[in-house]
């Protein structure tokens, strides 16, 4: 069996503002605290970085990651979609963020040629279980394959199986309440929703091996993606980390695929498993919005790793990415410079590094010492 190369970022937040600059915006009356109208979002980031030639291609938001993505000729490319793809007009009760685009908008994922949406998050049901239904048949519709949300619970705890030429890959997804999913979002026997998990023990990663071994066959490659943790912040809970350890200890997952922090965070390798415990944004309309400078928001990384056949962790390049004007561009030497400096202190606990390569990508580095924190 060939080696594998993915393609895994964090959030990609399709709707709000990047909807109101795409062909076929929806209404973008909000029920937000503080902005109504989700064409104020592109305001801010006009004010901040000029002005958005709307409405723009359903490329446009991609920018230079689409060439990055061309040469690295990863097999599956796998994202979390924040976003829910429905034209119906009533929010979830009592939530106070709320993102959609337009059903008629999914040419967005296919402009990067998406192979599979992680929806077991907090903004999938922005719009009510409708919107979900709505969502889930858009993206199967389109040949998007989708993991973490259903119709109900079965579907919703059941892996994507992605079809390569190098084998399949598993993708299990899930999401913690630490990430802001309601209980209420909980997929049920005869209700849609997300796969919340109730807690992040060892009894649970033996559920997840349990409804993985139902599909999987020998020579699959599992990637395990968790919605887990805050927005900002550096620290990785020993909660989360012992989880990790048990998803693959116990349910065999060759790659732990974490996110919810809008910056990444420290990478580590277990058991010659790789882990991300943050991804990072990597698509948003946070542009021109203020409050958290330090953690450079609008620096995402592109994670590309070459596994094994047995699926061990072979090679992690990262290609760093920056926002403007609603568009990914290659990050200067001076930003991907930043990028590696907090990745190399983040992952020190994990006894992992990263360099910075020639080419303006990023390298990680491990010890056999880093596969137990």
């Amino acid at each position: 069996m060939p080696e594998l190369t993915l393609f895994l970022c964090g959030d990609v937040m399709t709707g709000r503002g990047i909807d109101q600059v795409l062909p076929h915006p929806v209404d973008p009356i909000l029920y937000e605290p503080y902005i109504r109208d989700a064409r104020d979002y592109v305001a801010l980031a006009e004010k901040a970085n000029g002005p958005i030639p709307s409405p723009v291609g359903f490329d446009y938001v991609w920018g230079d990651a689409r060439e990055a993505l061309r040469r690295a000729a990863p097999h599956a490319r796998i994202v979390n979609l924040e976003t829910s793809i429905t034209t119906h007009p009533v929010p979830w009760p009592g939530k106070p963020i709320q993102y959609r685009m337009n059903p008629s908008h999914f040419e967005v994922l296919h402009a990067a040629q998406i192979d599979c949406c992680v929806l077991a998050n907090n903004h999938v049901l922005d719009w009510e279980r409708d919107g979900l239904g709505q969502t889930l048949a858009v993206l199967h519709s389109a040949g998007i394959k989708t993991a973490g949300a259903g119709l109900d619970a079965a579907q919703a705890q059941r892996p994507a199986v992605l079809e390569t030429t190098a084998g399949r890959v598993l993708v299990y997804a899930c999401g913690h309440g630490s990430s802001g999913i309601p209980p209420e979002w909980s997929a049920g026997t005869s209700r849609s929703g997300v796969n919340r998990l109730p807690d992040l023990s060892t009894a649970t990663a033996r559920r997840i091996a349990e409804q993985c071994r139902a599909v999987r066959q020998p020579g699959d490659r599992l990637v395990v993606s968790v919605h887990w943790g805050g927005n900002w912040g550096y620290a990785v809970p020993a909660e989360q980390i012992a989880f990790a350890h048990a998803l693959i200890d116990v349910a065999d997952a060759d790659l732990v695929h974490g996110h919810s922090s809008h910056h990444p965070k420290g990478i580590e390798v277990y058991r010659n498993r790789l882990v991300l415990y943050g991804c990072g944004d990597l698509i948003n309309d946070y542009e021109g919005i203020g409050g958290y400078e330090a953690f450079r928001g609008e620096l995402a990384l592109l994670y590309l790793p070459r596994l094994g056949v047995r699926g061990e962790l072979l090679t992690l390049r990262m290609v760093p990415v920056r926002t403007r004007r609603f568009r990914l561009q290659r990050a200067s030497e001076e930003e991907a410079g930043w990028l590696r400096q907090t990745l190399h202190r983040e992952g020190a606990r994990f006894n992992t590094t990263v360099s910075l390569q020639d080419d303006g990508s990023l390298v990680l580095a491990w010890s056999a010492s880093g596969n137990s924190a």
